[in-house]
């Protein structure tokens, strides 16, 4: 059995120790260097080529984003990041995984021995994803601000997009909402995310996006034009009030693991919206979304899943191709043009809310 060969980088020789003893007791894992900084952090990715990075924000020398810039631009490979989850701390990591790391772990605040214990199988099971992870190079061309063909529009009041993603959603939703015009379809979206990154994942893709994004609210009207990101540690799902779509935010028991589960978003709009709504999986870990996709389709809507040459991570989407969710599999950039082709179908064959 090959060995996914893992450099630890981070500042405390404590957490160096701790993360190395998690890693080292799975026999897939072999830790094969740990460094103080993000300096001889360089020298060890040259000379012992490690498989997967796990990565500190806060160190001295050189801070972890700058190093994770120059990871993806000059080397890309795959990083986890192991950082302190303040909101300093959230809003540095939600750049880092827009940047192309592929996933986050927060450190513990309090008790690091008991804490790091608690989070092994988290962290064993991240840097193994990172590990099978799809990574492309960081490109200065990747659109930072919506970029829309010439007279690019959509009206619709009616129409509906529901949105699931887990580990490597946060740059895939970056680039398919981007390229939707600012009088869209309303968009309800579910990323797997702490809560502390929610609001600045949504304040982030409000500034580059055409359209408004903002974290859900529950009763919040749904509106054309707005995408509505659940926040993390809450459930979203669709309901009616009268003649209009409201958000619901709850916090009842998590579903297939998680919480915000992409299964309770797509089940309630398949209730809720039917015929009326596009459901798409993007990439992510595991096979939250794929039961409730399929309760989309059997209600009638169309279902597009994110295909795996562009997937971080074909988990997510495989499940929902493997139970038959599906009806078609799409590279990440052809998405957006796909929904918007189906939601004009939908208002031309007359489907009312």
């Amino acid at each position: 059995m090959k060995q996914t060969r893992v450099l630890i980088v981070d500042d405390s020789a404590f957490v160096r120790q701790v993360i190395s003893e998690i890693l080292s007791s799975d026999p897939s894992m072999m830790v094969v260097g740990a460094a103080p900084d993000p300096i001889v952090a360089r020298e060890m990715i040259k000379a012992l080529n490690p498989d997967v990075v796990t990565l500190d924000i806060e160190m001295p020398r050189m801070d972890g984003l700058a190093f994770l810039e120059k990871i993806m631009t000059l080397r890309p490979m795959p990083v986890v990041m192991i950082s302190s989850l303040t909101q300093k701390g959230a809003d540095a990591a939600v750049r880092a995984l827009e940047m192309g790391a592929v996933d986050f772990v927060a450190k513990p605040m309090v008790g690091l021995s008991d804490g790091f214990a608690a989070l092994r199988d988290e962290i064993i099971s991240k840097v193994k994803a990172a590990a099978g992870a799809h990574i492309r190079p960081m490109s200065k061309d990747r659109p930072k601000v919506a970029r829309l063909s010439p007279g690019a529009t959509y009206s619709s009041s009616e129409k509906l997009i529901a949105v699931g993603a887990s580990t490597g959603g946060v740059e895939a939703l970056q680039e398919l909402l981007i390229s939707f015009p600012p009088d869209a379809p309303a968009i309800l979206v579910t990323q797997h995310m702490p809560a502390l990154f929610t609001a600045s994942f949504a304040n982030r893709l409000d500034q580059c996006c055409a359209v408004s994004v903002c974290q859900a609210r529950d009763g919040e009207r749904i509106l054309p034009g707005h995408v509505y990101i659940a926040p993390g540690g809450f459930h979203l799902e669709l309901a009616r009030n009268g003649a209009n779509y409201v958000c619901r935010v709850h916090e009842q028991p998590p579903v297939s693991g998680h919480r915000p589960s992409v299964d309770v978003l797509f089940r309630a709009v398949a209730k809720a919206a039917g015929a009326n709504s596009v459901g798409i999986i993007l990439t992510g870990m595991g096979k939250d979304g794929a039961a409730g996709l399929l309760e989309m389709r059997r209600a009638g809507a169309s279902t597009i899943g994110q295909d795996e040459a562009s997937c971080v991570v074909y988990g997510m989407p495989k499940a929902a191709h493997d139970c038959g969710a599906t009806e078609i599999e799409l590279p990440l950039s052809k998405i957006s043009g796909q929904v918007l082709y189906h939601c004009q179908a939908i208002a031309g064959r007359g489907v009312r809310v």
